[in-house]
């Protein structure tokens, strides 16, 4: 699914963030990404997502090579990436199911499709209930979850996670990761990048550890 070779982002005064760096990640693996602030990670998931490009190497994903893809076919790629973000980036003025159902309707989506796809997911994540609360009525877990369900509006093929449970106390930082496992379950590649060594034990899945931009283990 996620494939790099000898990939290398370059920032100014000669500071890679990351450095020659080739991985694997298999068509419906769950894999951690882990290592200390500034390891890269956040990079290299911008990278996936094509808001930034290398300065060296290649990415392949699902057998495309992301520096030969015109404008409309990136657009395409994108349709298959859901994102969760640490500080859940919901719109405020916007209801639960509003925000759920803003990827299908940036991607053109009907509208009666649009909701029910929304809704769809809100269930899945044991949201349905509060589908018409504005994301400040919501405790943080909850939050997680309406972006859990965001990111899985589109049904993405793949899905990836930075710092999904950075702000969220260890109990739901479990919960949100059982969460991601179904996801996976059901044939959805999930790369979820974390700092948090003992949720990683918990869970018990690949992990690939980087360190100054450079990969230093695979357990």
């Amino acid at each position: 699914m996620i494939e790099t070779q000898h990939l290398s982002k370059l920032y100014s005064r000669g500071l890679y963030a990351l450095r020659d760096l080739t991985i694997n990640v298999a068509k419906g693996e769950f894999v951690f990404l882990t290592g200390p602030s500034g390891a890269g990670k956040s990079t290299l998931l911008r990278l996936l997502l094509l808001q930034e490009r290398p300065s060296e190497g290649e990415i392949f994903v699902n057998g495309h090579n992301l520096a030969t893809l015109s404008r409309s076919d990136i657009q395409e790629y994108r349709r298959g990436i859901g994102f969760i973000f640490q500080d859940f980036k919901l719109i405020p003025t916007r209801t639960v199911l509003e925000n759920v159902s803003f990827v299908p309707e940036v991607l053109g989506v009907p509208a009666a499709q649009q909701k029910r796809r929304a809704f769809q997911v809100l269930k899945w994540v044991g949201l349905q209930h509060r589908m018409n609360a504005l994301p400040q009525d919501l405790s943080g877990g909850e939050q997680q979850r309406v972006a859990i369900a965001r990111a899985l509006a589109s049904e993405p093929v793949l899905l990836l996670a930075d710092e999904p449970t950075g702000n969220l106390d260890p109990d739901l930082s479990l919960e949100i990761m059982n969460l991601l496992r179904e996801v996976n379950a059901g044939g959805t590649t999930v790369l979820v990048a974390t700092h948090d060594r003992e949720l990683i034990r918990l869970v018990g899945r690949r992990t690939i550890t980087l360190d100054g931009g450079h990969m230093v283990e695979v357990a």
